[in-house]
Parts: C-alpha cells; structure tokens; sequence
C-alpha cells in the first residue's frame, strides 16, 4: 500500500460478524481482507459484545451497568463492564494470533461507538441520557478518546500494522433532527444543534488522527447521512450503506460532490450483509457506485482513486458461508474499480 490508506484495491468490511467464535473471525478477516482489516465484532455473545456495551469497555475511569431499559452509567465497574472489557481481550488475542499465522495486514481497521451514538444509548443514573447533560457528554467524549488512542496502540503494538479508526454514528441523523424518544416515551430529547454536534464530534476525530497519524473514519448508515458536517468535523472517509441512498439529488448530491471533490474517501457499502435470493453478480453490486458517479459527475477512476467498497452494513445476521463470500466479493469489486480506472 501507498503512504496513503486508500490505495486502488483496497476492500474492508464494516466491522461485525457472525457466530461467537474470535478465533475463526479473526482468521476470516485477515485471509479475505488483507489491505484493510477491520478488527472482528461478534455481537452474537451478547452483553458487552454489541456496539455499545463494547464500546463502553473501552472507557478510561468511567463504567456502565445493564438495566432493563439498556446501559446505564455505573459507580464503579461491575460485571458488565469486566465482560465487555474481557471480550475484547479475548479478540485481540485472537487478531494477533491470526496475523501470526498469516501475517501483517498493511493496515487494522477498529471500530467503537462515536460519541454522539454512545452518549444517546447510555443513560445516566436518572434515566436521562448522557447526551443531555452537557459535563457528562464532555467526560464521555474525553473518555471515549483517551480509551481509543490506547486500544488503537495496543492493536498496533499486538499486529504490526498502522491502525485506523471507524466511529460509527448510526444515531447521529436522529440526534439531529430531535427524535430521541425521552424516558417516559411521550417526548423527544431537543434536537442538537449542527455547530455543537461537529464540534463534539470534530474533537475526537482530531484527537484520534493525531495520535494514530492515520484518517479517521465515520460511518453513517442512514439513508440521508450528514455527509457535510460529517467532512466538516475532520472525517478522511465517510461510510455509508450505497444501495439504500434512493435518488441522490439537490443538496445531498452537493454534499457528496464536494466531498469526492475535496479528497474525501467514500466507503461504499455494496455487497448485501445477508445471501441475496437472487444470487451476487459483480458487476450488478457494482452498479450503485457506476450510478453514483455518474450523477455527480466524476470518472469512474474517481471510485478507485477515492472509493472502498464495503458489504452495505455489519455482517453479524449473516451464516459464516456467507460472510466470507461477502468479503470475497468485496475484494472483487475492488479489483474491478481497478480495472475499471484504467480502461
């Protein structure tokens, strides 16, 4: 790979998996995404193991606790945070021991909760959520920082390989627009302001590419993601599901046109997270990234230039049969980008 991430050819995947075994994802992701490897999630475990219980082990003096209603901010750490941490020790020995048997990837891939989707689903002590405290959004967000810059060196102490980071903000859209169900379920939280989401969000990302000197990304999974408070924030990439965008019009085509523009890196999600019924034909999957540079008027060597493709979303509700297909075929359409650029 170039000094740079995004080379031509690079694939990568989302981040989840499926089944509970760390040993035979890590050995999955490794083999089929060499360039690029994103660090496997099993969420299939359970408590700890989901994006956010995960997440929340990876916090520097600050706990949570499982309640009926979700996590919780906690006093101390309890069993829920000794597990969620312990499972992420258990897979980080299985990534090195993976890479032992295989050998470094050109670059590891984390991914953890962004501070907007970790401080909406953990509640304060109350029953508020932590967003709606303005000193408790603040501790999170350093929190959240100061545990990734670890993890990060502790993947490329245990690989050998540069590290980059994935937020994932599935929940900022509704952050935004003031849908946040509040506790009692017959309101919403007030709506963040743009200015004060991209700047939350803007400190850890720049924190976050200091210290790894790596880009940072973020994914967004809606269908309309903020892409432009998103680059404006510092994202070197953005992620986001390519398949589900419907008509890319007006401002969001805008938004995606200056980012392709400014350098920004697309992570195109393509192949499906689960076995389509009717099969997986390449050139097909790649038909939505064809489309969307089409529309917004770039080369298509703009899609090997500044593009990844992905699967369109985590691969956890996938068989394992599938999964490594998905990876495989994320990879070809790499390739095929590649190509494509030159033709």
């Amino acid at each position: 790979m170039s000094d740079a991430v995004w080379a031509p050819g690079v694939a990568t995947a989302v981040g989840s998996m499926p089944g509970t075994d760390p040993v035979e994802a890590a050995r999955t992701v490794v083999g089929e995404l060499p360039d690029l490897t994103p660090f496997p999630e099993l969420p299939a475990r359970g408590v700890g193991a989901d994006v956010l219980g995960r997440t929340a082990g990876l916090l520097v003096d600050l706990a949570v606790e499982v309640v009926p209603s979700g996590y919780r901010v906690a006093s101390r750490p309890g069993h829920d945070h000794r597990r969620a941490h312990d499972l992420l020790r258990w897979d980080l020995d299985a990534l090195e021991q993976a890479v032992g048997e295989a050998g470094a990837p050109r670059a590891v891939k984390v991914q953890a909760a962004g501070p907007w989707t970790l401080t909406a689903g953990i509640e304060l002590p109350r029953g508020h959520r932590v967003l709606t405290d303005g000193g408790a959004l603040r501790d999170f967000a350093e929190s959240l920082t100061e545990g990734l810059v670890a993890h990060a060196a502790q993947v490329a102490e245990r690989t050998g390989a540069r590290v980059v980071v994935q937020l994932d903000e599935p929940t900022l859209p509704a952050v935004l627009a003031g849908e946040l169900p509040t506790p009692s379920g017959y309101g919403t939280v007030p709506a963040v302001l743009e200015p004060e989401a991209r700047r939350v969000l803007g400190e850890v990302v720049d924190r976050l590419a200091t210290a790894t000197g790596s880009p940072v990304v973020v994914h967004c999974c809606s269908p309309r993601p903020p892409v432009a408070l998103l680059r404006r924030a510092g994202a070197s990439a953005i992620a986001l599901d390519a398949t589900g965008l419907g008509e890319v019009s007006g401002q969001f085509a805008d938004e995606l046109g200056e980012a392709w523009e400014e350098g920004t890196t697309l992570l195109l999600g393509l192949v499906p997270s689960t076995e389509p019924p009717a099969g997986a034909e390449l050139r097909r999957l790649a038909q939505p990234a064809f489309d969307l540079a089409s529309r917004l008027g770039f080369h298509r060597r703009t899609l090997a230039e500044r593009a990844v493709p992905t699967p369109t979303c985590g691969l956890a509700a996938a068989s394992p049969e599938w999964a490594r297909r998905a990876l495989s075929l994320t990879r070809d359409l790499a390739r095929l980008f590649a190509d494509e650029a030159e033709a």
